[in-house]
C-alpha cells in the first residue's frame, strides 16, 4: 500500500447520536439545545433571504438543523474550539443550493411579495423600509451567487470575514475582495435606476 495516505477511523467518528451511552447523548443533546438556540435566528434568515419566503426558509432551516444534529458530535471534536456558525451556515449554504437546483422547473414566490423581517416601527418607516428592503433584493437577486451569499451572511446574518471566509470555503483575503466587489456591483446597479 505504498504511495497511499490510509486514515483508519475509530468507531467514535462514526457513531449516531442515538447510539451513544444515555449519558453522553444527554449532554451532546444539552449542548445541541445551546447551539441551536444561539443559531436559530441566524440559520432562518440566511434561509429565507435565499428562498424568499417564509414557508421554504422553514423547512431549509429544520432540515439544516437535523443534519447538524447527526453530525454534531464529530463537528464540535473536529472544530478545535473554533465557533460553529460558519459550519451550520454551510449547511444551510448547501440545502439552499439544492433547493434551487431541485425545484428549477417549479415556479417560485418572486421576492417582491416576501415580507421582510424587521423590527415594530411605525407604519410610514415599514412601509419605506418594505420599499427599500424590495429594491435591495430586486437588485441582490441580479449578483452573481456568489456575491449575493457574501452579502448576505455579511448584513442580514452580521458575520465577519473569517466566518463568511469558513462558510464559503475560500480564503479571508478573497472574501474580502468579494464583499468590496459584491458591494460596489451592487451599488452600480441601484445607482442605474
Amino acid at each position: 500500500m505504498r504511495g497511499y495516505a490510509c486514515r483508519v477511523s475509530t468507531p467514535q467518528e462514526n457513531v449516531e447520536p442515538a447510539q451513544l451511552a444515555p449519558a453522553a447523548k444527554a449532554e451532546l443533546d444539552r449542548a445541541f439545545e445551546d447551539f441551536y438556540r444561539a443559531h436559530l435566528r441566524d440559520v432562518y434568515s440566511y434561509a429565507y433571504y435565499r428562498v424568499g419566503n417564509h414557508h421554504d426558509a422553514e423547512d431549509l432551516t429544520e432540515q439544516a438543523f437535523l443534519q447538524a444534529y447527526r453530525h454534531f458530535d464529530r463537528a464540535r471534536r473536529e472544530s478545535y474550539g473554533r465557533p460553529l456558525r460558519p459550519w451550520v451556515i454551510r449547511i444551510a449554504h448547501n440545502l439552499a443550493s439544492n433547493y434551487y437546483r431541485d425545484r428549477s422547473r417549479r415556479p417560485q414566490t418572486p421576492l417582491e411579495n416576501a415580507d421582510p423581517i424587521a423590527a415594530r416601527h411605525d407604519t410610514e418607516a415599514i412601509a419605506e423600509g418594505r420599499e427599500e428592503l424590495r429594491q435591495v433584493m430586486v437588485h441582490l437577486d441580479k449578483l452573481p451567487e456568489d456575491r449575493r451569499e457574501a452579502l448576505i451572511m455579511r448584513f442580514a446574518l452580521g458575520m465577519d470575514n473569517r466566518e463568511i471566509a469558513r462558510a464559503l470555503g475560500r480564503s479571508d483575503g478573497a472574501t474580502k475582495v468579494l464583499i468590496h466587489r459584491a458591494i460596489k456591483q451592487l451599488q452600480e446597479e441601484m445607482s442605474d435606476d
